[in-house]
């Protein structure tokens, strides 16, 4: 069943949760003192947890030593004020090497990556997170999407686990959630976590509150954080007033915002990025084999976080 600490201040979190890009400086080299400023700053501004090094933070880019000293940094600036999970992945046994080297920077948890490139029966992902909630006393979340889609009775052997307490999905797969859900609440856990980890989260999660999952990414917080505010806010105050508000953010900004994200491969992340530069802090560009987005939607971007300013009520967003 779900242990304590992590998911216990996950579970009703009091804004977004923050996905950090990972700074790079001109020399192409990790920019530590850039990523705490921007670690520093989601806090700051209202940030639920901090999740490092996952999918928006350019895991895949990153060497164990890069890694180990973002992970660090970053639980550094959280300070203990919001919890700090951090990516991992590849296959089992870097996973784990990386589960042990987020443990050793002073992370609460770690989100489990897809295993790399191969396709696996649903026996070896059970091994596979299983070793890594294994290798260390750390909570772990494991990540559904691409090739590591379970069925509802993996997630009940894999909520079996002590340190497995959440299930992100990337999958989008509603009809399958449910049956997760469903089969996990059955076997009598009533307190596994389940996290939207689409990209662009605030976009669809109006369907997966429709199933009970309230917790999602936030890849926009990064850029546009009162907007991001503002929905999480208006998502759990339960009146019309606030219906009327996601409306209004989901038509206004979220829908022009994923249509942009839509017109380039790897934008979910390197347009991210773009919007952190936009709003004045130099994060460097994404590393390969991702690329800078195109002059032009940077541009739109731009745009789009001038008419936030506006949804926000003059604010800056």
């Amino acid at each position: 069943m779900t242990s304590a600490p992590l998911a216990a201040r996950l579970r009703v979190p009091s804004g977004p949760l923050f996905f950090p890009v990972t700074a790079y400086g001109p020399d192409g080299a990790v920019g530590l003192d850039t990523f705490r400023t921007h670690v520093r700053a989601g806090i700051e501004a209202g940030g639920a947890a901090v999740f490092a090094c996952c999918g928006t933070g350019e895991f895949h880019a990153l060497t164990p030593e890069e890694f180990r000293d973002c992970v660090a940094a970053a639980v550094e600036e959280a300070g203990g004020r919001v919890p700090v999970v951090a990516g991992v992945g590849y296959g089992t046994a870097l996973a784990v090497r990386y589960a042990r080297l987020a443990e050793e920077a002073g992370a609460d948890g770690v989100l489990a990556l897809p295993p790399y490139l191969v396709a696996a029966e649903q026996a070896g992902l059970v091994r596979h997170f299983t070793a890594i909630a294994d290798a260390t006393a750390l909570d772990v979340i494991v990540y559904q999407r691409d090739n590591a889609v379970f069925t509802p009775a993996t997630v009940v052997e894999l909520a079996r686990h002590p340190r497995i307490v959440g299930l992100k999905d990337g999958r989008g797969d509603l009809d399958l959630m449910q049956g997760i859900i469903s089969a996990v609440r059955a076997s009598g856990d009533q307190d596994f976590l389940y996290f939207n980890g689409l990209p662009t989260a605030e976009w669809t999660q109006l369907a997966y509150r429709a199933l009970g999952v309230t917790l999602y990414s936030s890849a926009a917080f990064c850029f546009a954080p009162k907007v991001a505010l503002a929905f999480h806010r208006a998502l759990n105050s339960g009146t019309p007033e606030g219906e009327r508000r996601l409306v209004e953010l989901l038509d206004g900004f979220y829908r022009p915002l994923v249509a942009l994200r839509d017109s380039g491969r790897g934008y979910a992340v390197s347009l991210v990025k773009a919007g952190v530069r936009l709003r004045g802090l130099d994060v460097g560009p994404v590393r390969s084999p991702l690329t800078e987005p195109d002059p032009g939607a940077v541009k739109q971007l731009a745009h789009l976080i001038e008419q936030a300013q506006e949804l926000t009520e003059g604010g800056a967003a």
